[in-house]
């Protein structure tokens, strides 16, 4: 059996105000349209609710009986609606967006710190994740486009490149080849070097682009993030190689110098799901991160796959 909630209301409001019409104008209804809520309540019910005279309203036994539970029923579900209400403005005014650790630590802190000014109503929700994970969150709708490392396009999702990353040396401060301020690779040759493992995007990419150089260096240590990976450069115990803005999250004690004889890149796109428009938010968002990567990388142009391995003149 459906539960009438407009003809408890009627009841309720009835019995608080003691006339029907005060309560026909609390709810804003007339007061036939009252009567006949009360009347439909009380056929399905099966009882009489209300004793009503010409000069006063009083409520039967049955009435009397069920005043205390129709209160609480309709308090209850006022409660329910108004925190799914909430919930449902929360949830508008949070924007989420996906993004790889290294471009969320170095870039969206003072991107995101403008907006704030800008849209004082919205939060935000950063899904700083690993490559593997962008796509997926993109795909499931739960943000509207994400920061990748562009690879092969996906037959459901669009991306676009945006800017181009160099690696660099990441080793400590206090060494020599720091204070040199360029990396060769003889520089680290017989060197004991950290490397992500080989399930991380990064990893496949410097494999790519070293080719046969690769084994010309002495991988010591596989670990499987970029966090340890620095832990144990600051120890001493190691030096690795990773993109520029992942000096962002490294210790103090770290620095990264570029290398001045192979080209060592990766290229930052956006990936969005393709065929959905995206808000004016994400809109706005996304042209303030491209501006604020062309500012600190180089602006993506089409290369020559070859020349990513190649030495520089």
């Amino acid at each position: 059996m459906r539960v009438d909630y407009l003809g408890l209301e009627a009841f309720v409001a009835i019995a608080e105000y003691g006339s029907f019409q005060r309560a026909a104008r609390a709810l804003n209804l007339s007061q036939a349209a009252l009567s006949h809520r009360l009347r439909k309540v009380e056929e399905d019910l099966g009882f009489a609710l209300l004793i009503r005279t010409s000069r006063e309203v009083s409520l039967t036994a049955n009435g009397q009986g069920l005043l205390p539970d129709a209160r609480r029923l309709l308090k209850s579900l006022q409660e329910t609606y108004e925190s799914a209400r909430a919930g449902a403005s929360r949830q508008s005014q949070r924007f989420a967006i996906a993004c790889v650790p290294t471009i969320a630590h170095s870039v969206l802190p003072d991107v995101l710190g403008a907006l704030a000014r800008d849209w004082p109503g919205t939060g935000f929700k950063v899904l700083d994740v690993p490559v593997a994970g962008i796509s997926e969150i993109v795909r499931g709708g739960q943000a509207e486009f994400g920061l990748t490392i562009v690879s092969a396009e996906l037959s459901d999702l669009r991306v676009r490149p945006l800017a181009d990353e160099d690696y660099h040396l990441f080793l400590r401060r206090d060494s020599a080849l720091a204070r040199k301020g360029v990396a060769h690779l003889s520089d680290i040759e017989g060197a004991r070097m950290a490397r992500i493992s080989t399930q991380s995007k990064n990893r496949q990419l410097l494999d790519v682009a070293f080719g046969d150089l690769r084994d010309r260096l002495h991988w010591f240590y596989e670990v499987q993030s970029a966090g340890l990976a620095m832990r144990l450069v600051a120890e001493g115990m190691a030096m690795t190689i990773l993109p520029a803005s992942a000096i962002a999250m490294a210790p103090a004690s770290l620095t990264s110098i570029p290398f001045g004889d192979v080209r060592l890149q990766r290229t930052i796109g956006v990936v969005s799901r393709r065929g959905i428009p995206q808000s004016d938010n994400a809109v706005d968002l996304l042209a303030r991160i491209e501006a604020a990567l062309v500012a600190r990388f180089r602006p993506h142009l089409t290369l020559d796959p070859d020349l990513q391995s190649r030495p520089r003149d």
